[in-house]
C-alpha cells in the first residue's frame, strides 16, 4: 500500500523516494511484523485462554512435556495476521510473485487451523485425518504447478529450476512431472516444518531463519546486475518476495517472544503448515526448490528421522516378529530429549544448525 501510495510525493520531499527501495521496504516489513506480534500477541493469549483453546500432548512423549498440557495453542494465527498486515503495508501489491505467496500462506494456515481446531474439539492429539490434510496440500500444489506452467510470471521456463554449486545449471522437467515436483515440495515442506514444531521455539526460530535466507535470494534473483554476476537466473519483480518474506520472518520472530521458553503460547498446526507452505512457495516461485534442501537442512533431518524410525520398526517386525526403534524417539528433537539434554539446548543448538545451513546456502552463490 505504501509503495503505491508515497513515492508520487517525490516532488515534494525526497525522502518519499526511499518507498521504492526493495531493502527499505524489507526491514519496513521486518519491524511491521514485530510490532504487531507484540501489540497483538497479549490479548490474542489471553483470548485463547479465555476460550480454553489449550495443547493436547502426546502421553508417549518426554515426560517434560506432559507439564505443557492446556497452554494456548493456535498461536500461529498471530504469524500469518502479522505477515499479511506487513506484506499488504510495504509491498507491491500488483506482483504476481507476492500475490501467489500470501495465497499459499492463507492456504495452508487454513488446512492447519482446521486441524489444530479438530484437536480442541476432540481434547485428542490427533486432528484433521492425514489424509484430508494431503489432499489439501497436495491439491494446492498441482494447482500452483498448472498455473505456473499455464501462467508463466517471468520470461524464464516455468518448469526450470536452479541447480546448486552449478553456474548455469538448470532442471528441466518435463510439464506433468514438474506438476508432482511442486506439488511434492509443498506438502513435504509444509509437513516437514509441522514435524520441526515440537519444542518451544524451535520452529518459530528455524523458519526465521530460513525465510531471512530466503529474502536475500529474492533480492539477489530480483537484481538483473547481481543475478548476472552470481550466476543465477534472473527472474524481474521476484523481488518482491524479499518483503514477503521478511514480513513472516518478523512475525514468526515476534511469536518467538511469547513461544521461547516456557512457551506461553504454541503455534500450532496453523503457524507450522503456513511457514512450511510459504517457504516452498518461495522456493518454487525463485527456482530454488533444490536450495530448500540445504536452508531447511535442518527440516530435512527432522523429516529423514521419523521415516527412518517407522521404516525401521516396520522393516524389523517383518523380520524378526518384533518391531525395534533406531532412535529413541521421533522426530530427532525429541531423541536428544530423551537421552538427556534439557529443552533449551536442543533448541539452541537446532538452531545453530539452521545458522549454518543458512551460512552453506550463501556458499552456493560463490561456490559455482
Amino acid at each position: 500500500m505504501l509503495y503505491h501510495l508515497l513515492p508520487q510525493f517525490a516532488d515534494v520531499h525526497i525522502i518519499f523516494n526511499v518507498f521504492n527501495y526493495l531493502t527499505f521496504r524489507s526491514v519496513g516489513a521486518v519491524v511491521t511484523s514485530l510490532l504487531v506480534a507484540f501489540l497483538v500477541g497479549p490479548a490474542a493469549i489471553r483470548r485463547l485462554r479465555h476460550l480454553r483453546v489449550g495443547q493436547v500432548v502426546r502421553l508417549d512423549g518426554p515426560e517434560t512435556h506432559l507439564s505443557k498440557t492446556g497452554t494456548p495453542t493456535m498461536g500461529g494465527g498471530l504469524i500469518v495476521l502479522a505477515a499479511i498486515t506487513s506484506t499488504l503495508l510495504w509491498a507491491d501489491l500488483t506482483n504476481w510473485f507476492v500475490g501467489l505467496a500470501l495465497l499459499a500462506l492463507v492456504w495452508m494456515g487454513a488446512i492447519g487451523f482446521m486441524d489444530d481446531y479438530l484437536k480442541v474439539v476432540r481434547h485428542h492429539s490427533d486432528g484433521l485425518v492425514a489424509r484430508y490434510k494431503m489432499v489439501g496440500q497436495l491439491s494446492f500444489g498441482a494447482a500452483l504447478g498448472v498455473f505456473l506452467l499455464l501462467h508463466p510470471i517471468s520470461s524464464i521456463p516455468s518448469s526450470w529450476t536452479m541447480v546448486p554449486f552449478f553456474d548455469g545449471w538448470v532442471a528441466a522437467f518435463w510439464p506433468p512431472a514438474y506438476v508432482a515436483f511442486v506439488s511434492l515440495v509443498v506438502s513435504g515442506t509444509s509437513n516437514a516444518v509441522n514435524l520441526t514444531d515440537g519444542l518451544d521455539g524451535l520452529a518459530a526460530g528455524l523458519g526465521a531463519i530460513a525465510l531471512l535466507t530466503f529474502a536475500v535470494f529474492a533480492y539477489l534473483i530480483g537484481r538483473v546486475d547481481t543475478s548476472a554476476y552470481l550466476g543465477l537466473l534472473y527472474l524481474p519483480g521476484s523481488g518482491e518476495l524479499a518483503v514477503f518474506a521478511s514480513a513472516l520472518a518478523g512475525g514468526a520472530v515476534g511469536f518467538l517472544w511469547f513461544n521461547s521458553y516456557p512457551a506461553e503460547v504454541f503455534m500450532g498446526d496453523t503457524g507450522s503448515l503456513a511457514i512450511g507452505g510459504a517457504l516452498a512457495v518461495l522456493a518454487i516461485l525463485l527456482k530454488a526448490e533444490f536450495l530448500l534442501l540445504i536452508v531447511g537442512a535442518v527440516f530435512v533431518a527432522e523429516t529423514m528421522s521419523v521415516m527412518l524410525q517407522v521404516g525401521w520398526f516396520k522393516y524389523t517386525r517383518l523380520r524378526t516378529g518384533e518391531g525395534r526403534r533406531l532412535l529413541l524417539m521421533a522426530p530427532l528433537h525429541h531423541h536428544f530429549e530423551k537421552a538427556g539434554w534439557e529443552e533449551s539446548k536442543v533448541v539452541v543448538r537446532f538452531w545453530i544448525l539452521g545458522v549454518l545451513s543458512a551460512l552453506l546456502a550463501f556458499s552456493t552463490l560463490k561456490v559455482r
